[in-house]
């Protein structure tokens, strides 16, 4: 065999911890090397693809990040064989989640922890943040929780909402 899949504690801890705590890191896509760039980038320049967006919202699309950004969304209440250990302990899944959409897929993604176990106060925070992704990724959600938020958000928001633990499952089954 020519490596060991066997993952120590300290090995796992320090992988989390260096370079900087966490896998995440949030990097401009455009130039910001001159005050012109600063200028286009926040303000005056900003102002235009506003005006647009508000007089088009399809524009979003086109001048932010919406289309190619995803929430990876938690509440920590049911962690792949390790149970409902809250949300901020789901944290590190739902970095994780968001790097292999990045690495794979070449998709942004950022994660959101919930503490709620509320499916109204779980549902109503998740489609307020709507307009800032392009869809939403729920993920290690109990049952039948996960059920009545996922169908909530499908009829109350106008983005893909993606169930991980069901459909993920089910792609990888009928693969």
């Amino acid at each position: 065999m020519a490596g060991s899949n066997k993952v120590t504690r300290e090995e796992a801890l320090a992988y989390h911890l260096e370079p900087v705590p966490g896998k995440l890191d949030i990097s401009a896509s455009t130039r910001m090397t001159t005050q012109r760039d600063l200028s286009l980038a926040y303000s005056p320049g900003v102002a235009v693809p506003v005006e647009a967006i508000a007089e088009d919202p399809s524009t979003a699309y086109d001048y932010t990040t919406k289309g190619n950004m995803v929430a990876v969304i938690s509440n920590g209440t049911a962690i792949l064989g390790l149970g409902n250990l809250g949300a901020l302990a789901s944290k590190p899944v739902m970095e994780g989640k968001s790097v292999l959409f990045k690495r794979f897929a070449d998709i942004n993604s950022i994660d959101i922890e919930l503490d709620t176990e509320d499916p109204d106060a779980f549902v109503n925070a998740v489609r307020l943040m709507g307009p800032s992704f392009g869809g939403i990724n729920l993920e290690d959600i109990k049952a039948p929780e996960c059920f009545i938020i996922e169908q909530r958000l499908k009829e109350e928001m106008d983005i893909p909402v993606f169930h991980d633990d069901q459909h993920g499952t089910a792609v990888i089954c009928a693969a």
